[in-house]
């Protein structure tokens, strides 16, 4: 079993490491799908995607097990189309994204998604009984952003998971996350602090180096 990665230069803080927290962002990045529904309300859509996630990781015991090939295939096949995951890696980049060449966007991008694969492989053998609730939309109709609130229950409080979603006509449900926010802390922002602070240390350059080598230093574990 691939344990998850804590002694990180690209850590999330200390609230995140928690198991329910952990086991959330688990569980976002190996949800399966149901097929695509045309228009389908940004509510509707997260209550199913989640539901369905849920159920996947407590009914697979390969990835229970932490399988991070299995983790990685899944999230390949049946995550990516629901996740905007350029304007993710451009918000974690911050400033620098602009500047940085389609190569460097390109290994930027498949880096990002192997920490954060491997980052939360080991916590999906923590999934037990939890299930979602999805509080009543605050959006109008005509909205292209909207914020769909969730509230986690199956610990010992109940944890708040809140999802950004853009309106999209090529994506499978109309819709694509491009942010979370995990009891008041958002992935994407928290990522863009470390990922700064290594860019003005090393550039662009050095923080896929450093993102590379922590990605293969847990391929080796």
């Amino acid at each position: 079993m691939n344990p998850p990665l804590t002694a990180s230069p690209f850590a999330l803080p200390a609230l995140l490491k928690k198991p329910l927290w952990m086991v959330w962002l688990a569980a976002l990045l190996i949800g399966l799908a149901a097929p695509a529904r045309a228009e389908e309300a940004p509510d509707a859509f997260i209550k199913r995607l989640t539901s369905d996630l849920l159920d996947t990781v407590k009914n697979d015991p390969t990835l229970k097990s932490g399988d991070t090939q299995r983790l990685s295939q899944l999230v390949d096949q049946k995550v990516m189309p629901h996740l905007n995951f350029q304007r993710m890696t451009a918000s974690a980049v911050g400033p620098s994204w602009r500047q940085a060449s389609p190569e460097q966007k390109a290994r930027l991008q498949e880096e990002f998604k192997a920490l954060l694969v491997r980052t939360y492989s080991g916590a999906v053998s923590q999934v037990k009984d939890q299930s979602v609730t999805v509080k009543p939309l605050r959006a109008a109709a005509s909205d292209n952003e909207v914020l769909v609130r969730t509230e986690v229950r199956g610990g010992a409080e109940p944890v708040a998971i809140d999802y950004r979603l853009e309106k999209t006509a090529d994506a499978p449900s109309g819709w694509r996350i491009y942010n979370l926010n995990v009891a008041g802390i958002w992935l994407v922002d928290t990522y863009r602090t470390q990922f700064g602070q290594e860019i003005n240390a090393k550039g662009i350059d050095g923080l896929i180096v450093s993102l590379s080598e922590r990605n293969k230093g847990g391929a080796r574990k």
